[in-house]
């Protein structure tokens, strides 16, 4: 599991988990979900969205259907029958997981050994991925940016748990600001072509 940001340079990884193991479940025993709710992963303070500053929305990090929403992770709206705003919404936040969705295609196609399972120990394995990750950030700022990297497009999961309580409630105000923002002042021109 991983947190990139959109330079296509890991931020945070989490390496160990198996594959029968759920999304949801590793980022739950993850430091990055521990630091997120007891508020240590130092983010900046909420900022405007819109260039009148009237509203203010804290930095998030952008996910899929199988994580659990909070203030500062969002992720799509569920079901099939969704508002205009919503399928919009959902529509942007897929353009910005896909920096994520890339991020692995450029790794794996830099360091071939990941197109294949990996015949090693567990603790060897782990090592090793780790070392690929330091080398691939190492790279993307060394090389920079190529458009052609970008290319790789990873298939999205449709997961859809069920969630509930205050948190999420909150959450949801906030997601609705980002939703709002989308159709409003931070349109894109092409954006109703693609939902």
């Amino acid at each position: 599991m991983a947190l990139c940001d959109s330079k296509y340079c890991f931020v945070w990884i989490d390496i160990g988990g198996f594959g029968k193991d759920s999304d949801s479940g590793i980022y739950k025993e993850s430091s990055l979900y521990k630091k997120l709710t007891e508020k240590k992963l130092d983010l900046p303070d909420p900022r405007p969205i819109t260039n009148n500053g009237d509203i203010r929305v804290p930095y998030v990090i952008v996910a899929d259907e199988a994580f659990g929403m909070s203030e500062n992770l969002m992720r799509p709206y569920g079901g099939k029958m969704l508002s205009y705003e919503k399928k919009v919404f959902n529509y942007r936040l897929t353009l910005a997981r896909r920096y994520v969705e890339c991020k692995f295609g450029i790794m794996c196609n830099k360091w071939r050994i990941l197109h294949r399972p990996l015949d090693v120990k567990i603790d060897f394995a782990e090592n090793l991925v780790k070392a690929i990750c330091v080398l691939h950030n190492y790279v993307r700022i060394r090389d920079g940016f190529k458009y052609e990297y970008t290319l790789y497009t990873a298939p999205l999961a449709n997961l859809n748990p069920s969630y509930t309580g205050r948190a999420v409630r909150d959450a949801d105000v906030i997601r609705k600001k980002f939703a709002n923002y989308f159709i409003n002042e931070g349109k894109l021109e092409w954006q109703d072509n693609m939902i």
